[in-house]
C-alpha cells in the first residue's frame, strides 16, 4: 500500500506562466470520517476513487490508495457522496529543482480566492526549492483539508 507524503502551501503569487498543464477536479466524499477518508474525482475525462487514513502527527504523511475508475462511475458515485462538494483547476508547475512538481489548486464556489500548492515528497525531511509565489505552509491544518473545506468553506472563515 502507498504512503502519501506531501506538504501544502498558500499561494501569494502568480503562478499561472509557469503552469504547463491545468485541469478542472470535481470531488465529492463517500466518507468524510478522519482517519478513512474515501473520496470520488472527476478530473477532466476521467474518473478516480481515493481512500486515504489518518494523518501523522506533522500531517504530512499518510496512507493512501487511489484507483481510476470510468468517468460515468464517478459521476454516480458522486450522486451518493456526503453534502459539498469541491470544485477547483488543477496547475501542474515544474519545480526548479528538477525533480519535483507543484500541483497548484485554484479552488472555486464557496472555497473561491484559496489558492493552495502542494508538492509530493519521498521523505518528509527530503530538500526542496521553493518559488517566490510560494506563501505559509500549511501542511497539518484541517481546515485546509479538501475533505474540510466541503462542510467549512474557506469563505465562512478566511
Amino acid at each position: 500500500m502507498a504512503q502519501e507524503i506531501e506538504r501544502k502551501f498558500l499561494v501569494c503569487g502568480d503562478f499561472k506562466a509557469e503552469a504547463y498543464l491545468s485541469t478542472r477536479i470535481i470531488q465529492g466524499y463517500l466518507s468524510s470520517v478522519p482517519g478513512r477518508i474515501v473520496r470520488v474525482r472527476v478530473k477532466g475525462d476521467k474518473g478516480y476513487i481515493t481512500v486515504k487514513g489518518q494523518a501523522n502527527a506533522t500531517g504530512v504523511s499518510r496512507f493512501e490508495w487511489e484507483k481510476e475508475i470510468p468517468v460515468d462511475e464517478a459521476l454516480a458515485l458522486l450522486e451518493l457522496a456526503e453534502p459539498g462538494c469541491i470544485d477547483k483547476t488543477r496547475y501542474l508547475v515544474k519545480n526548479t529543482d528538477g525533480r519535483h512538481v507543484w500541483e497548484v489548486d485554484e479552488f472555486h464556489g464557496d472555497n473561491e480566492d484559496l489558492v493552495m500548492a502542494e508538492i509530493e515528497l519521498a521523505a518528509e525531511d527530503e530538500p526542496f526549492d521553493k518559488p517566490d509565489w510560494l506563501g505559509k505552509e500549511v501542511s497539518g491544518d484541517p481546515r485546509y483539508y479538501n475533505s474540510m473545506l466541503k462542510t467549512h468553506p474557506f469563505k465562512s472563515w478566511k
